[in-house]
Protein backbone atom coordinates (compact mmCIF):
# COMPACT_ATOMS: atom_id res chain seq x y z
CA UNK A 1 0.00 0.00 0.00
CA UNK A 2 1.21 3.14 -1.36
CA UNK A 3 1.46 6.04 1.95
CA UNK A 4 2.02 10.04 1.63
CA UNK A 5 3.35 11.30 4.38
CA UNK A 6 3.55 15.19 5.31
CA UNK A 7 5.95 16.25 8.21
CA UNK A 8 7.89 19.35 9.27
CA UNK A 9 11.22 19.68 10.46
CA UNK A 10 13.46 21.58 12.32
CA UNK A 11 16.82 21.46 10.07
CA UNK A 12 19.48 22.72 12.56
CA UNK A 13 20.53 19.43 14.35
CA UNK A 14 20.32 17.45 10.75
CA UNK A 15 22.92 16.98 7.92
CA UNK A 16 19.93 17.25 5.49
CA UNK A 17 17.40 15.02 4.76
CA UNK A 18 19.33 12.41 2.82
CA UNK A 19 20.54 8.84 4.88
CA UNK A 20 24.53 9.12 5.54
CA UNK A 21 26.11 6.54 7.19
CA UNK A 22 26.84 8.06 10.80
CA UNK A 23 24.93 11.09 10.46
CA UNK A 24 21.95 12.12 11.44
CA UNK A 25 19.46 12.71 8.78
CA UNK A 26 15.88 13.31 8.43
CA UNK A 27 15.32 10.27 6.25
CA UNK A 28 17.08 8.17 8.98
CA UNK A 29 15.31 9.38 11.78
CA UNK A 30 11.64 8.53 9.71
CA UNK A 31 12.64 5.37 8.61
CA UNK A 32 13.84 4.16 11.58
CA UNK A 33 10.69 5.26 13.29
CA UNK A 34 8.63 3.64 10.45
CA UNK A 35 10.99 0.12 10.78
CA UNK A 36 10.87 -0.10 14.50
CA UNK A 37 6.75 0.66 14.83
CA UNK A 38 6.37 -1.84 12.04
CA UNK A 39 8.70 -4.03 13.00
CA UNK A 40 10.55 -4.47 9.64
CA UNK A 41 14.46 -4.21 9.07
CA UNK A 42 13.85 -1.28 7.00
CA UNK A 43 11.70 0.64 4.85
CA UNK A 44 12.40 2.95 1.43
CA UNK A 45 11.20 6.69 1.42
CA UNK A 46 11.37 8.99 -1.17
CA UNK A 47 10.13 12.59 -0.97
CA UNK A 48 9.74 15.65 -2.44
CA UNK A 49 12.88 17.60 -2.01
CA UNK A 50 15.93 16.62 -0.68
CA UNK A 51 16.65 19.42 1.65
CA UNK A 52 20.96 20.16 2.83
CA UNK A 53 22.11 20.53 6.04
CA UNK A 54 20.31 23.21 8.37
CA UNK A 55 17.41 23.75 5.87
CA UNK A 56 14.04 23.74 7.70
CA UNK A 57 10.65 22.02 6.19
CA UNK A 58 6.99 22.79 6.53
CA UNK A 59 5.49 21.38 4.25
CA UNK A 60 7.69 18.08 2.90
CA UNK A 61 6.27 14.94 1.10
CA UNK A 62 7.48 11.46 1.41
CA UNK A 63 5.92 8.37 0.31
CA UNK A 64 6.84 4.57 0.95
CA UNK A 65 5.25 1.19 0.07
CA UNK A 66 4.09 -0.50 3.17
CA UNK A 67 2.60 -4.13 3.82
CA UNK A 68 -0.52 -3.46 6.32
CA UNK A 69 -0.11 -0.48 7.67
CA UNK A 70 -2.15 0.55 10.91
CA UNK A 71 -5.10 3.43 9.87
CA UNK A 72 -3.23 6.69 8.72
CA UNK A 73 -4.67 8.41 12.10
CA UNK A 74 -3.20 5.91 14.38
CA UNK A 75 0.13 5.75 11.68
CA UNK A 76 0.43 9.58 12.84
CA UNK A 77 0.09 9.20 16.85
CA UNK A 78 2.11 5.75 16.60
CA UNK A 79 5.25 7.61 14.19
CA UNK A 80 5.19 10.97 16.61
CA UNK A 81 5.23 8.89 19.52
CA UNK A 82 9.08 7.40 18.11
CA UNK A 83 10.01 10.48 16.22
CA UNK A 84 12.51 12.69 18.09
CA UNK A 85 10.55 16.09 18.36
CA UNK A 86 11.95 18.23 15.68
CA UNK A 87 10.41 15.82 13.52
CA UNK A 88 6.68 15.51 13.12
CA UNK A 89 4.37 14.05 11.19
CA UNK A 90 1.82 16.01 9.97
CA UNK A 91 -0.49 13.76 8.31
CA UNK A 92 -0.94 10.25 6.34
CA UNK A 93 -2.76 9.08 4.01
CA UNK A 94 -3.41 5.95 1.74
CA UNK A 95 -2.04 7.32 -1.98
CA UNK A 96 -2.74 6.05 -5.72
CA UNK A 97 0.00 3.54 -6.65
CA UNK A 98 0.96 6.11 -9.40
CA UNK A 99 1.76 9.10 -6.78
CA UNK A 100 5.19 9.94 -6.47
CA UNK A 101 6.50 12.60 -3.81
CA UNK A 102 9.72 13.38 -6.19
CA UNK A 103 8.32 13.13 -9.41
CA UNK A 104 4.61 14.00 -9.46
CA UNK A 105 5.14 17.08 -7.81
CA UNK A 106 3.93 20.44 -9.67
CA UNK A 107 6.02 22.91 -7.84
CA UNK A 108 7.92 23.35 -4.31
CA UNK A 109 7.80 26.57 -2.47
CA UNK A 110 10.64 27.76 -0.15
CA UNK A 111 10.70 31.04 2.19
CA UNK A 112 13.70 32.39 2.46
CA UNK A 113 13.60 34.88 6.09
CA UNK A 114 16.10 37.51 6.56
CA UNK A 115 15.74 40.46 9.59
CA UNK A 116 17.48 43.21 8.46
CA UNK A 117 16.52 45.48 10.77
CA UNK A 118 17.09 45.86 14.52
CA UNK A 119 13.63 45.95 15.73
CA UNK A 120 12.75 42.58 13.74
CA UNK A 121 16.06 40.41 15.09
CA UNK A 122 14.48 38.25 17.21
CA UNK A 123 16.70 35.84 19.21
CA UNK A 124 13.58 33.09 19.72
CA UNK A 125 13.73 33.01 16.44
CA UNK A 126 17.12 32.72 15.15
CA UNK A 127 17.05 29.50 14.01
CA UNK A 128 14.88 30.15 11.36
CA UNK A 129 15.90 33.87 10.16
CA UNK A 130 19.14 34.94 8.87
CA UNK A 131 19.92 38.17 10.69
CA UNK A 132 21.36 40.56 8.65
CA UNK A 133 23.75 43.55 10.12
CA UNK A 134 22.38 46.22 6.86
CA UNK A 135 19.11 47.02 5.60
CA UNK A 136 17.89 45.64 2.00
CA UNK A 137 16.11 47.13 -0.40
CA UNK A 138 13.22 45.23 -1.11
CA UNK A 139 12.29 47.29 -4.38
CA UNK A 140 15.48 46.32 -6.16
CA UNK A 141 15.74 42.40 -4.98
CA UNK A 142 12.34 42.33 -6.35
CA UNK A 143 12.95 44.42 -9.55
CA UNK A 144 16.43 41.96 -9.96
CA UNK A 145 13.90 39.12 -9.45
CA UNK A 146 11.74 39.74 -12.21
CA UNK A 147 14.89 38.82 -14.48
CA UNK A 148 15.37 35.82 -12.67
CA UNK A 149 11.80 34.42 -13.31
CA UNK A 150 11.35 31.21 -16.30
CA UNK A 151 12.31 28.86 -17.48
CA UNK A 152 16.31 29.20 -17.44
CA UNK A 153 19.78 27.53 -17.15
CA UNK A 154 20.56 27.97 -13.56
CA UNK A 155 24.03 27.03 -13.68
CA UNK A 156 25.24 30.40 -12.67
CA UNK A 157 23.18 29.39 -9.48
CA UNK A 158 23.62 25.22 -8.60
CA UNK A 159 26.64 23.09 -8.09
CA UNK A 160 27.08 21.19 -10.97
CA UNK A 161 26.44 17.62 -10.65
CA UNK A 162 27.74 15.45 -13.39
CA UNK A 163 24.84 14.15 -15.82
CA UNK A 164 22.45 16.31 -14.21
CA UNK A 165 20.58 19.45 -16.15
CA UNK A 166 20.78 22.80 -14.81
CA UNK A 167 17.48 24.29 -16.73
CA UNK A 168 14.30 24.75 -14.48
CA UNK A 169 11.41 26.90 -14.39
CA UNK A 170 10.74 29.42 -11.71
CA UNK A 171 7.32 30.49 -11.58
CA UNK A 172 7.44 32.90 -8.76
CA UNK A 173 10.59 34.94 -6.95
CA UNK A 174 9.33 37.84 -5.31
CA UNK A 175 10.17 39.76 -1.48
CA UNK A 176 7.69 40.96 0.94
CA UNK A 177 7.98 42.21 4.96
CA UNK A 178 5.68 39.79 7.04
CA UNK A 179 4.47 41.82 10.32
CA UNK A 180 7.48 41.61 12.01
CA UNK A 181 9.14 43.48 9.69
CA UNK A 182 11.19 40.52 8.31
CA UNK A 183 12.15 40.78 4.82
CA UNK A 184 10.36 36.94 3.43
CA UNK A 185 11.34 35.79 0.24
CA UNK A 186 8.94 33.16 -2.02
CA UNK A 187 10.61 31.19 -4.38
CA UNK A 188 8.58 28.82 -5.94
CA UNK A 189 9.80 26.61 -9.04
CA UNK A 190 9.10 23.31 -11.00
CA UNK A 191 12.42 21.41 -9.12
CA UNK A 192 15.59 22.92 -7.77
CA UNK A 193 19.25 21.50 -8.33
CA UNK A 194 21.82 22.16 -5.38
CA UNK A 195 21.65 25.23 -3.70
CA UNK A 196 19.80 26.90 -6.07
CA UNK A 197 17.53 28.80 -3.72
CA UNK A 198 20.69 29.84 -1.48
CA UNK A 199 22.42 31.51 -4.19
CA UNK A 200 19.83 32.87 -5.83
CA UNK A 201 18.70 34.74 -2.68
CA UNK A 202 22.64 35.49 -2.41
CA UNK A 203 22.72 37.47 -5.42
CA UNK A 204 19.94 40.09 -4.81
CA UNK A 205 21.01 40.06 -1.55
CA UNK A 206 23.93 41.80 -3.29
CA UNK A 207 21.45 43.82 -5.02
CA UNK A 208 19.45 45.00 -1.25
CA UNK A 209 22.39 46.50 -0.29
CA UNK A 210 23.00 48.51 -3.34
CA UNK A 211 26.29 46.97 -3.69
CA UNK A 212 25.54 46.00 -7.60
CA UNK A 213 22.23 47.41 -10.12
CA UNK A 214 19.20 45.11 -10.50
CA UNK A 215 20.36 44.51 -13.81
CA UNK A 216 23.45 42.49 -12.48
CA UNK A 217 20.93 39.72 -11.74
CA UNK A 218 20.24 38.91 -15.53
CA UNK A 219 23.88 38.89 -16.43
CA UNK A 220 24.58 36.68 -13.64
CA UNK A 221 21.89 34.24 -15.19
CA UNK A 222 23.48 34.56 -18.50
CA UNK A 223 27.02 33.97 -17.89
CA UNK A 224 25.53 30.21 -17.00
CA UNK A 225 28.70 29.64 -14.84
CA UNK A 226 29.60 29.49 -11.32
CA UNK A 227 30.84 33.20 -9.50
CA UNK A 228 32.47 34.39 -6.38
CA UNK A 229 30.80 36.94 -7.05
CA UNK A 230 27.67 35.65 -5.83
CA UNK A 231 27.57 34.57 -1.94
CA UNK A 232 25.37 31.51 -0.82
CA UNK A 233 23.70 32.44 2.04
CA UNK A 234 23.52 30.21 5.23
CA UNK A 235 20.83 27.64 5.21
CA UNK A 236 18.89 28.13 8.58
CA UNK A 237 17.03 30.82 6.93
CA UNK A 238 15.52 28.43 4.20
CA UNK A 239 12.30 26.16 5.00
CA UNK A 240 10.44 24.33 2.16
CA UNK A 241 6.72 25.47 2.89
CA UNK A 242 4.96 23.71 0.40
CA UNK A 243 4.59 21.03 -2.42
CA UNK A 244 2.05 20.69 -4.78
CA UNK A 245 0.43 17.81 -6.93
CA UNK A 246 -2.03 17.57 -9.57
CA UNK A 247 -5.37 15.46 -9.33
CA UNK A 248 -5.05 11.47 -8.82
CA UNK A 249 -6.17 11.27 -12.49
CA UNK A 250 -2.97 13.32 -13.87
CA UNK A 251 -0.23 11.93 -11.29
CA UNK A 252 0.53 9.83 -13.66
CA UNK A 253 1.39 11.60 -17.12
CA UNK A 254 2.55 14.18 -14.84
CA UNK A 255 5.78 11.98 -13.03
CA UNK A 256 6.39 10.73 -16.69
CA UNK A 257 6.86 14.49 -18.04
CA UNK A 258 9.02 15.08 -14.97
CA UNK A 259 11.37 11.97 -15.44
CA UNK A 260 12.04 13.25 -19.22
CA UNK A 261 15.13 15.70 -19.37
CA UNK A 262 14.83 19.22 -19.46
CA UNK A 263 15.53 21.27 -22.05
CA UNK A 264 16.22 24.74 -22.82
CA UNK A 265 12.88 26.44 -24.77
CA UNK A 266 13.65 27.94 -28.07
Amino acid sequence: MRIRLDLSYDGTDFHGWAAQPGLRTVQGELAAALATLLRVPSVDLVCAGRTDAGVHARGQVVHTDLEDPPPPEVLVRRLNGILPADVRVRRAAVAPVSFDARFGALWRRYAYRIADRPEAVDPLVRGHVLAWPRPLDLEAMNAASQLLVGRHDFASFCKQREGATTIRTLDELSWDRDAAGVAVGTVRADAFCHSMVRSLVGCLVVVGEGRRPAAWAGEVLAAEARSSSVPVVHAHGLTLEEVAYPPDDELEARSLQTRAKRVRDE
